[in-house]
C-alpha cells in the first residue's frame, strides 16, 4: 500500500497543480469564447484575437449586438464548409463594414473559422465559415480568426446545400444564438 501511494502521491500533486494554474487561464478565456447555440447543441468557438485582432473585435461587437441570432446557413458543401453572417441569407449581405484582410499562417484545418469574402481581400464582413475537414488550399488567402474547442459534432449536422448550385442551402438550418461566453447567464 505504501509503494503505491508513493508512486502516486507525485501524480496527484501535478494533477492538482494543474488543475489549480488552469482555472484563471479559463476564467481569462472567457473574453475569447463563443457559445454558437445550433439546433442539435451548442458549439463552444475559441476566438484568436492574436491572429485576427480587428476581425476578433468585430466578431464580438455584432456578437452582442445578436446581429448572428437567427442567420441561415446559406451556403454548405459536404466535406469542406458551412457558411453564414449574411443577413440576406444569400451570400451578397453584411454588416456593412469591411474589414482589411489579417491572414496568418494558421492552417484550415477541422473546426477553423475564418472570415468569407468576395475576390477583394480586404471584403471581409460579417459573413465566416467553419471548415469541416482540412481545406490547405485556402491557408494564407482568408482570415482565420477562431478554432470550435467543443461540439464539433453539432456543425457536422447543419444541413447540406446543393452542390450544382455552389452549397446553396433551400430551408436552411439557422443560427438559434451566438453569444460571448463572458456574458452568457
Amino acid at each position: 500500500m505504501r509503494f503505491l501511494f508513493r508512486r502516486a502521491a507525485p501524480l496527484l500533486a501535478i494533477s492538482f497543480l494543474t488543475i489549480l494554474l488552469a482555472a484563471p487561464v479559463k476564467a481569462a478565456g472567457l473574453e475569447n469564447t463563443l457559445y454558437l447555440d445550433l439546433k442539435d447543441g451548442r458549439v463552444t468557438i475559441e476566438m484568436r484575437p492574436d491572429l485576427a485582432p480587428r476581425h476578433v473585435a468585430r466578431i464580438k461587437e455584432l456578437v452582442r449586438k445578436g446581429f448572428y441570432d437567427g442567420l441561415p446557413f446559406h451556403r454548405v458543401i459536404g466535406g469542406f464548409m458551412a457558411q453564414t453572417g449574411d443577413p440576406k441569407g444569400d451570400g451578397t449581405g453584411g454588416s456593412g463594414v469591411k474589414l482589411p484582410a489579417e491572414f496568418s499562417n494558421e492552417p484550415h484545418v477541422r473546426g477553423t473559422l475564418s472570415m468569407a469574402r468576395s475576390s477583394s481581400p480586404n471584403s471581409a464582413d460579417s459573413q465566416f465559415f467553419i471548415v469541416f475537414a482540412k481545406s490547405q488550399w485556402l491557408d494564407g488567402q482568408y482570415t482565420v480568426w477562431g478554432k470550435v474547442i467543443d461540439g464539433m459534432e453539432h456543425v457536422g449536422r447543419i444541413k447540406r446545400g446543393d452542390k450544382s448550385r455552389n452549397g446553396a442551402v433551400t430551408d436552411p438550418d439557422r443560427i438559434i444564438k451566438m453569444q460571448m461566453a463572458s456574458d452568457a447567464k
